[in-house]
């Protein structure tokens, strides 16, 4: 973990945060001291369960049920953590969806599902983050989670890799943006994770099914496959980071991107 990044007295918004990254996220924030939380996931049941686990602290969590692509919803979320926090102080947009097939074989509903989740969700998760950061007049910082899709292309992965480089390039457009006003944007482009949403990919079902559904396995299979390293990130690990371009470590970090894939995209 970096060196303690103290979030004292600090609010947060985090969506995707019902597991994985988003998840990992919250536990690392309430340790690193965040005073709020404000969790958003269109899984109920999964969101409930990490705002559980993090409500024997002393801290507020907010958690709200909603789709990250619609506008409508982000209004009425805008007008919760105005009425609960009065401003946020960082954000993570994080919230994302993975498919795959071929260009020529992939439906547009698919395309259009990728695209609204990974890029019309960041564009939103943005523009509410910028409204109520600068309702402090202090400044801010938000972190895009992209991923190392954005810079290396792969077959099957076209609506996934355009929608991340997108969320990308929408980054750095917010980092100049921001900067006036002293709001950092950065974004992280995690290679293999260990996330539930490998669940979805007919590769790591079929590892899966090989491995006598033993899960670890399974991601050191792929892993060994994809990483030169040859091995996955943990979701806590890239929270780590997170929360460093998050921190005042970062005091004059904008508009960059980093990667951590395991040497992926090298």
């Amino acid at each position: 973990m970096f060196p303690n990044p103290s979030f004292s007295g600090r609010t947060a918004l985090i969506t995707g945060a019902a597991s994985g990254i988003g998840a990992a996220c919250a536990h690392r924030l309430v340790l690193a001291g965040a005073s709020g939380l404000v969790l958003v996931d269109r899984n109920a049941a999964a969101l409930h369960a990490v705002s559980d686990s993090l409500t024997r602290s002393d801290r507020q969590i907010l958690s709200i049920v909603q789709d990250v692509a619609d506008p409508i919803e982000w209004e009425a979320t805008q007008a919760r953590i105005e009425a609960r926090f009065g401003h946020l102080d960082h954000v993570v947009a994080n919230a994302g969806a993975s498919a795959a097939a071929p260009i020529a074989e992939m439906s547009f509903e698919m395309w259009r599902r990728i695209l609204a989740a990974n890029l019309d969700g960041v564009f939103l998760t943005l523009q509410t983050g910028f409204r109520l950061i600068r309702m402090s007049g202090r400044g801010g910082a938000m972190v895009v989670t992209s991923s190392a899709s954005a810079i290396r292309a792969e077959p099957g992965v076209g609506a996934y890799g355009a929608s991340k480089a997108g969320a990308l390039q929408l980054a750095r457009v917010a980092a100049r943006e921001g900067a006036a006003e002293g709001i950092r944007v950065n974004a992280i482009l995690p290679g293999g994770v260990e996330t539930p949403m490998w669940s979805d990919t007919p590769m790591f079902r079929d590892l899966l099914q090989r491995s006598g559904g033993n899960e670890p396995a399974a991601f050191a299979e792929l892993a060994r496959m994809a990483t030169p390293l040859g091995r996955f990130a943990k979701p806590e690990e890239i929270a780590d980071m997170i929360l460093f371009l998050l921190s005042d470590a970062c005091a004059t970090v904008t508009g960059a991107q980093f990667s951590c894939d395991g040497g992926y995209s090298a």
